[in-house]
């Protein structure tokens, strides 16, 4: 598959930066996709492709701050670089708060503006293939069956094959036959990837507690009926 060009949204109501920014970026070969107001970027869909914001921070209709709050409300990740002629500490300080990659003041060179969009979509790369991570092992802890689950929670947890059978009230020889399982479906190479795998998915110390199941974006589980 042909590798996609990273976007830039720009989102300044002053038509000269979205000229000037968008031409500078266009010569770096990049994407770009511009808007006027705020609430034209809150309403278009965001790019499915490495991307970043690069947001004003005084707008007419809605500033740049609150963007960020209602971007972080609905759950969206966007990887920001605030702009801004009338810029402030307690400003600057919010919006890094907020996530906000880097915050520029204007008027602002072409190599620190480059430098701060191009963190910006690494910070985005990173991110996305994380999240394409995590969905993996999460496909992988589906396949699993609720007792292998059960083994799953047991060996994170420290447990010995012999004590997981005691806990389970079944045989040792079986808790083997699941454990090879749960590594095999896993794709763990060792029980320390294992471990590391349970930990990204929020199953720690869960050995009291069998039968798990994912229930959240964020990696949670809860406990399901036998």
């Amino acid at each position: 598959m042909e590798d996609r060009k990273p976007i830039v949204c720009i989102v300044d109501d002053d038509p000269a930066v979205r000229k000037s920014v968008s031409r500078l970026l266009k010569a770096e070969d990049v994407d770009v996709r511009t808007f006027a107001r705020a609430s034209d970027f809150l309403d278009a869909e965001l790019p499915d492709a490495e991307s970043c914001l690069l947001l004003d921070l005084c707008l007419p209709d809605i500033d740049g701050l609150k963007v960020q709050e209602l971007l972080a409300s609905r759950g969206k990740r966007v990887s920001t670089v605030f702009i801004s002629g009338h810029g402030d500490v307690p400003s600057s300080v919010q919006a890094m708060k907020g996530g906000a990659v880097d915050f520029l003041s204007k008027p602002f060179g072409r190599k620190e503006l480059l430098d701060a969009i191009e963190r910006a979509i690494a910070k985005d790369r990173d991110a996305r293939r994380s999240e394409g991570e995590l969905a993996a092992l999460r496909k992988r802890f589906d396949e699993l069956t609720p007792r292998e689950r059960d083994v799953l929670a047991l060996v994170v947890a420290g447990m010995l094959n012999k004590q997981a059978a005691s806990r389970l009230d079944i045989a040792e020889k079986t808790i083997k036959v699941h454990r090879a399982q749960v590594m095999s479906k896993m794709e763990a190479k060792s029980l320390a990837d294992l471990v590391r795998m349970a930990s990204r998915l929020g199953i720690t110390g869960a050995a009291a507690e069998p039968s798990w199941t994912a229930s959240a974006p964020e990696g949670s589980f809860r406990r399901v009926s036998p």
